[in-house]
C-alpha cells in the first residue's frame, strides 16, 4: 500500500508514529511518503515560545534519531523536506509537488493544519509585521526585536498571550490589542478574564480590549501606527498577528473534497473525507461542524486514522477541550463547559482580588455532576476537577469547597487516584488511561521516566505528569513495591531518613555521612541537602571548613546572587521595627557603596548591587550599627511581618509587634527544608496577612489564634487554623513543635503548604502531633528547637571575623581587583544593572564603587 501524507507537523508526525506502532500490516506492504513544506521535520509548536528563552530547533524537534531509517519491522517512510504539495488528482490518485513531481497514492492523508488569520486591513503586509507560527517567523522576530522598542500583538487568545510573553522576553514595551471585550473569550468567562487582564498588566503588558484595528500606516513614535475604529491609535516598531487560525483546506477545495461552509475538510468518525481513499486530521479537518485547535484532539485523529487505515476498529468521538497552561507565568485553566451553556446548569464562583485569583465551577441542575470550570491565578485543583468531569464522578455534598480556600481547619475535598476508574484518561495528548499506567507499573516500570517510555504519558505537553506520578506511586504501593524516595543516586534514603541518621548517629560532616550511608562523591542535590540538615540539627556555622563546599552560591556568599553577578544585602529588622539611627546607618551604607535600596514585602530594607569583595566591608558597618544577617539567602526564617498592633492602632487587641520581634529573634537561626515566613496581626482585620504565611498568628480578645502551612508565591495557599485562644507561652511551644516536626519530616525544598497537603491524616493528624502530643515527641521537639535558639550566631559576623572565611570573598583567586563587567545605569535616582543592549549602545553612567 502506497500512502502519501501531506504535512509533517505535530499531528502528521503522530500519524506516522501510530502507523509504525500498529503492526497490523506487513511493513513490506507499506510505503509512506511524507511531504513537508518546511525546511525541518516536525517540531513542538505547543512550546514554540521557549525558542525565545534559549531552546533551539533541535530541542523542539519531535523526530527521534533514526525514525525514518528503514528496517524490516516498520513501514518504509521517506520524508521530503522543503516540498510543497500543489495539487491532488483524485481520479488519477496522484499528488503533484512544487518541483513538478507527480506521486501516486493508494491512500492519502491530509495533515496540512491551519494558517494564522490576518485581518484584511490596509498595511498588513508592511515590513516588520509578522505572524506567530513557525521557527522562521520567530527567527525574523528575534532580528526585528533587537532593533525595536515597542511590540504589539493583535489578538488576545491563547497564542496571542504566548506571543506577548515572547515580546516581553525580547525586552520590548509590549501591548495586546483584542477585538472582543475580554481576553481569551473562548476559554475564560468575564470574571476570569478580568483577573487575567489585571495579572498580565501587572507583568508590564498593556492590554487594549474592544479595539477594532482599521489600518496600519507610518508611525510617529514608532515604525508603524495602528489606527482604531474609535479614533484612537497606537505606535509600534513590531506588529505580530495572532488573531486566530483558519484551516488549510485549499488543496481539498481544489480537488473537490467536501468542505464546511466556514472551512475545514469534512470527515466522518474514522477521519475519512468524502473520498474513501483520503483522510484528513488535525486543524484542517472538520468533524461534527467543529474545528479542534488543540493538539490532543489532533493526536487522537491521527491515532484513529492510522488504525482505520490498518484495518482496525477505531472511531473519533470528539474531544474534551479542557486545557491548563501558564501564560506569562499566570496559571489559566478551562474545563468542559466554562460558560454554563448547558440548560439548567448552576455555577459557584470565588474571587480574591487581593491575590488576583478567580475560580468558578459549573454543575448540573441536579447538583451531582461537574460540567465545567474556570481557574485564573491558581489552577491547583485542575487535575481533580477534570477527572471528576470526564469520569462523571459524583460531587461532594458541598461542591463549592472544591474551589474555596479553607480557613476553618477542614480538609479540602479531594479526589484520590484510587477513585478513578481504570478507563480514566490521564494523558489526553497520547490517550493514556489509568489502566495503562497501572499495567506499566505491574510490568516493572517504577520511575516516571520508565512509565513515560512505555506509555508515552506526559511526553507531549507535560501537564499530566503530576497525576501520572500519583497513579504510578499509588499502584506501586498497592502492589507492595517500595516507592523510591531517594534524594539522589548517592543516598538511598529520603530527606526524613537522612535527618534521623544524622541526628541518631551524631554525624557532624558530609564526609562522615557519605562514608557511613552513601556512595560516590555526592552531587548538587545531596550536598546542599546535607548541609541544611547538619545546620538544622547542630547549628554549626555554615561556612566552617567542613560545610562551605556543600553550599550553593547564595549560602556560600551569605547573600542572594542577582542577574548581573552582584549580591543583595538584607539586614534583619525583627518585626519590621527599626530605629531612626538604624535607618540612617543603612542609608549611609547604601550611599557609601552606591547600592540600590528597596523596602521588601517582608517590611525590611534590601540593598542591591554589592560586589562579592564588598560584602564583608558592608556587613562590618551594618554589624557595628547593630544589625545581623537577615538570612534572605537561606532556606530558613526570612521575616516575621507585623502590624503595629495595640501599641499604636486603635483596633489592636494585643501587642503584635512585640510578639513578632520575639518570634523572629527566637527562630532566626533555624534551617528548614524550604524558606519560611511568619505574620502576626494584632486583630482580625489582618493587616499583616498572617493567614498567607507558613506560621500566622492573629490576636483575639481571648489570646492568640495559630494558623499554619500557608504561603504566597506561584501556588498561594490559605493557612489552616491549628489552635485558638492561646497564651504566649503555649503559642511558642506549639510553634516550636510545628517547625521542628516540619524540619524533621519535610522533603527537600518542600514548602510547609505542600508538606501539609501530603501529610497522611491531614490537619487533624497535625493537630494530634503538635497540640495533643500523639507521638510522645513534644518535649524532644521543643528541646531541639531550644538548642537552635541557644546556639544562634550571626553568620555575617562569623564570616568577617574569620580570616580564612573572609578570603573567599573576592572575584579572582589571584587578584584583589573587582569585576569590571559589573555595570549599572541610573533609573529613578538609583542604580540598576545595565542590559546587554545598553552595554553595546551606551556608556553606563554609574559603576560599582
Amino acid at each position: 500500500m502506497n500512502i502519501i501524507v501531506i504535512g509533517h507537523g505535530m499531528v502528521g508526525h503522530k500519524f506516522l508514529e501510530s502507523l509504525a506502532a500498529g503492526g497490523a500490516v506487513n511493513s513490506a506492504d507499506l510505503q509512506v511518503t511524507v511531504l513537508c513544506e518546511e525546511v525541518r521535520p516536525a517540531y513542538d509548536r505547543v512550546h514554540l515560545s521557549e525558542f525565545f528563552s534559549g531552546k533551539t530547533a533541535d530541542d523542539l524537534s519531535l523526530v527521534k534519531a533514526g525514525f525514518f531509517d528503514h528496517s524490516a519491522d516498520k513501514p518504509a517512510m521517506v520524508l521530503r523536506l522543503n516540498t510543497r504539495a500543489t495539487a491532488i488528482d483524485r481520479a488519477a490518485k496522484t499528488v503533484t509537488t512544487g518541483d513538478g513531481s507527480v506521486l501516486p497514492y493508494d491512500k492519502l492523508v491530509i495533515a496540512t493544519g491551519s494558517y494564522p488569520f490576518v485581518p484584511p486591513l490596509p498595511g498588513k503586509d508592511r515590513k516588520d509585521c509578522f505572524v506567530y507560527r513557525t521557527i522562521e517567523d520567530l527567527e525574523a522576530m528575534l532580528e526585528c526585536g533587537a532593533r525595536s522598542k515597542t511590540g504589539v500583538v493583535i489578538g488576545g487568545g491563547l497564542l496571542g498571550l504566548e506571543c506577548a510573553k515572547a515580546l516581553r522576553d525580547l525586552k520590548l514595551d509590549t501591548h495586546v490589542v483584542e477585538f472582543s471585550p475580554r481576553l481569551m473569550a473562548v476559554q475564560v468567562d468575564e470574571g476570569g478574564a478580568r483577573v487575567l487582564r489585571r495579572k498580565i498588566e501587572d507583568l508590564g503588558v498593556t492590554v487594549h480590549t474592544g479595539k477594532n484595528t482599521t489600518a496600519i500606516v507610518d508611525g510617529v513614535e514608532g515604525t508603524h501606527r495602528m489606527t482604531f475604529a474609535d479614533g484612537g491609535h497606537l505606535d509600534a516598531d513590531m506588529i505580530v498577528f495572532s488573531a486566530g487560525i483558519r484551516p488549510r483546506d485549499m488543496l481539498a477545495r481544489e480537488c473537490g473534497l467536501t468542505v464546511g461552509p466556514r472551512g475545514g475538510i469534512e470527515i466522518d468518525n474514522h477521519c475519512v473525507t468524502s473520498d474513501p481513499d483520503v483522510y484528513a486530521i488535525g486543524e484542517c479537518a472538520l468533524w461534527g461542524g467543529l474545528i479542534f485547535g488543540l493538539v490532543a484532539p489532533g493526536y487522537e485523529m491521527a491515532r484513529v486514522a492510522a488504525r482505520h487505515l490498518l484495518g482496525e476498529a477505531a472511531e473519533f468521538a470528539g474531544a474534551d477541550m479542557s486545557t491548563k497552561l501558564k501564560l506569562m507565568g499566570v496559571d489559566v485553566a478551562s474545563i468542559g463547559d466554562p460558560h454554563g451553556a448547558v440548560a439548567g446548569s448552576r455555577s459557584y464562583q470565588f474571587t480574591d482580588e487581593r491575590k488576583q485569583i478567580y475560580k468558578k465551577i459549573v454543575v448540573s441542575d441536579c447538583g451531582k455532576y461537574l460540567l465545567g470550570g474556570v481557574m485564573v491565578g491558581d489552577a491547583a485543583e485542575y487535575g481533580t476537577l477534570l477527572q471528576m468531569m470526564l469520569n462523571r464522578i459524583e460531587l461532594p455534598e458541598s461542591p463549592e469547597f472544591l474551589i474555596l480556600p479553607q480557613s476553618d481547619g477542614a480538609a479540602k475535598p479531594a479526589l484520590g487516584v484510587d477513585a478513578l476508574p481504570d478507563g480514566a484518561q490521564i494523558c489526553s495528548c497520547n490517550d493514556v488511561s489509568k489502566g495503562a499506567i497501572c499495567a506499566a507499573v505491574a510490568g516493572g516500570a517504577t520511575t516516571i521516566g520508565e512509565v513515560k517510555g512505555c506509555t508515552n504519558a506526559g511526553t507531549s505537553c507535560g501537564g499530566c505528569v503530576p497525576l501520572v506520578t500519583q497513579v504510578m506511586k499509588a499502584e506501586m504501593k498497592k502492589l507492595g513495591m517500595a516507592v523510591n524516595n531517594h534524594v539522589c543516586e548517592h543516598f538511598a534514603y529520603s530527606r526524613q531518613e537522612l535527618f534521623h541518621l544524622i541526628k541518631v548517629g551524631q554525624i557532624k560532616t558530609f564526609g562522615a555521612l557519605l562514608a557511613r550511608h552513601g556512595k560516590g562523591l555526592g552531587c548538587d542535590v545531596c550536598k546542599p541537602l546535607a548541609a541544611s540538615i547538619l545546620a538544622s540539627v547542630w547549628n554549626d556555622f555554615v561556612l566552617k571548613q567542613e560545610h562551605a563546599s556543600l553550599q550553593d552560591t547564595n549560602d556560600y556568599f551569605l547573600g542572594n546572587i542577582q542577574k548581573d553577578g552582584t549580591y543583595s544585602v538584607v539586614p534583619r529588622m525583627p518585626g519590621g521595627e527599626v530605629t531612626a539611627d538604624g535607618l540612617i546607618a543603612v542609608g549611609m551604607v547604601a550611599k557609601k557603596y552606591g547600592l540600590y535600596t528597596k523596602i521588601t514585602g517582608g517590611a525590611r530594607v534590601d540593598l542591591f548591587g554589592a560586589r562579592v569583595d564588598q560584602l564583608p566591608l558592608i556587613w562590618e558597618e551594618l554589624i557595628a550599627a547593630g544589625f545581623e544577617s537577615g538570612h534572605a539567602y537561606g532556606k530558613s526564617l526570612r521575616t516575621v511581618k507585623s502590624c503595629v498592633g495595640s501599641t499604636w492602632c486603635r483596633y489592636g487587641v494585643d501587642d503584635s509587634i512585640g510578639l513578632a520581634i520575639a518570634l523572629e529573634n527566637r527562630y532566626k537561626g533555624l534551617r528548614t527544608p524550604h524558606k519560611i515566613k511568619f505574620g502576626v496581626s494584632g486583630c482580625t482585620r489582618e493587616c499583616a496577612e498572617a493567614q498567607g504565611k507558613d506560621v500566622g498568628i492573629i490576636a483575639t480578645e481571648k489570646g492568640w489564634n495559630l494558623y499554619v502551612a500557608g504561603n504566597g508565591g506561584m501556588k498561594p495557599r490559605h493557612a489552616e487554623l491549628l489552635a485558638t485562644d492561646l497564651d504566649k507561652a503555649t503559642l511558642v511551644r506549639y510553634i516550636d513543635r510545628f517547625l521542628m516536626f516540619y524540619t524533621r519530616t519535610g522533603d527537600r525544598l518542600q514548602r510547609t503548604s505542600t508538606w501539609r497537603e501530603n501529610l497522611e491524616g491531614g490537619l487533624e493528624y497535625l493537630k494530634q502531633v503538635v497540640v495533643h502530643d500523639k507521638l510522645g515527641i513534644a518535649a524532644e521537639l521543643e528541646a531541639d528547637m531550644q538548642h537552635v535558639v541557644d546556639t544562634y550566631a550571626c553568620e555575617w559576623k562569623a564570616a568577617v571575623e574569620n580570616p580564612a572565611t573572609r578570603k573567599r570573598f573576592r572575584h579572582f583567586v589571584n587578584s584583589d581587583q573587582g569585576d569590571a563587567n559589573v555595570l549599572f545605569m541610573e533609573e529613578r535616582g538609583q542604580i540598576r544593572p545595565a542590559t546587554v543592549e545598553e552595554r553595546q549602545r551606551v556608556i553606563p553612567i554609574a559603576v560599582s564603587a
